[in-house]
C-alpha cells in the first residue's frame, strides 16, 4: 500500500467519532498530519493557521477524504485575537491539539531581549490560555484529550535551540501540573516530542545548519539523517497516528506524559 493509500483511512476504530477537535497550526507539517489522522476517525476538525492558501487546501484535502469532517479558519494563535476567534469558531471541542511553530535556531548570546517575551508568549502563554478557555466544557461533559506539540529539546537541550528549549519546559511542567488535577474527569494531557520528522520545518532547519555550520544543504540533510537511530526521517503520518491514538478513548489512561518521536533516539531511560 502506498504512503498516499494509507493517509487519511481508518486503521482501528478509537472510539473518537463524532468528536470535535481544534488543531492549531494546522495547515501545514506536524498540525496538518494531526488534523487528517483525526478526520479519518471521525472527528470533525478545525483547521487553523496564519495563512489563508494554506489553510483552504489543507481544508479542502482533508474534506475530500473524509466527507466534510474540515472547516478552516485563518488566524493567528499566538494573538488574544486570534484564540478568540477559534474558540467562537468551535466552543465545545472535545480535543485541543496545542501546536505552534518554532523559533529560528540560534545562539545564546544571539537572543534579543524582546525574543525571550515573544517566545514564551507564543510557545507557553498560548496554549495554556487555550486550554483554560476549553478546560470547564470538557469537565461538565466528562471528556478530554489535549496534545501538546513540544520538542525533543525539552529533554535534550541543545545550544542553538535554548528559545525553543526554555518556553516548551516551562510548558511541559505547567500542563503536567493541570493532568494531575483534570484525570478525575477523563481528561487527559499528553506532549508529542518530534525529532526530524520530515515536513518543511527539517528543510528550514537543515537550510540553518548549513549557514551556521558552513556546509552544504546536502550534508545537513545526511546529518539530519545520521543523527537518528533508525537512519531515517520520521513520517507524518506516523507522527498523526500517535496523536490519534492518544486523543483516543482507548487512552484515557495516560497523561501527563512526554512521547518521543524520534526513530528511537532518545538517550535516557526516563
Amino acid at each position: 500500500m502506498s504512503h498516499s493509500d494509507r493517509v487519511g483511512r481508518r486503521i482501528m476504530d478509537l472510539g473518537i467519532e463524532g468528536r470535535s477537535a481544534i488543531v492549531c497550526g494546522s495547515s501545514r507539517g506536524l498540525g496538518r498530519a494531526c488534523a487528517i489522522a483525526l478526520a479519518a476517525e471521525g472527528v470533525e476538525v478545525l483547521v487553523t493557521g496564519r495563512t489563508a492558501s494554506d489553510v483552504e487546501a489543507a481544508t479542502k484535502e482533508i474534506n475530500l477524504r473524509n466527507a466534510g469532517k474540515a472547516q478552516g479558519l485563518c488566524c493567528d494563535v499566538t494573538t488574544a485575537e486570534g484564540r478568540g476567534q477559534i474558540i467562537a469558531a468551535m466552543p465545545n471541542a472535545d480535543i485541543l491539539i496545542n501546536n505552534s511553530s518554532g523559533p529560528t535556531p540560534r545562539a545564546f548570546l544571539d537572543v534579543a531581549e524582546g525574543d525571550w517575551a515573544l517566545g514564551v508568549e507564543q510557545n507557553m502563554i498560548a496554549p495554556l490560555l487555550l486550554t483554560r478557555s476549553l478546560l470547564p466544557g470538557m469537565k461538565d461533559r466528562g471528556f478530554g484529550r489535549i496534545i501538546n506539540i513540544t520538542s525533543a529539546m525539552v529533554t535534550t537541550p541543545r545550544p542553538h535551540m535554548s528559545l525553543s528549549s526554555a518556553p516548551r519546559a516551562g510548558l511541559t511542567a505547567a500542563m503536567k501540573a493541570i493532568s494531575l488535577d483534570v484525570a478525575r474527569y477523563n481528561i487527559t494531557i499528553n506532549n508529542l516530542l518530534p525529532e526530524r520528522i520530515d515536513t518543511d520545518r527539517q528543510v528550514f532547519m537543515a537550510h540553518a545548519a548549513a549557514k551556521r555550520e558552513n556546509i552544504t544543504f546536502e550534508e545537513a540533510r545526511t546529518r539530519q539523517v545520521e543523527s537518528i537511530a533508525a537512519r531515517r526521517l520520521g513520517r507524518p503520518e506516523e507522527f498523526g497516528a500517535a496523536c490519534a491514538f492518544l486523543c483516543s478513548d482507548l487512552a484515557g489512561y495516560i497523561s501527563g506524559q512526554n512521547l518521543h518521536l524520534d526513530g528511537g533516539s532518545y538517550p535516557a531511560l526516563v
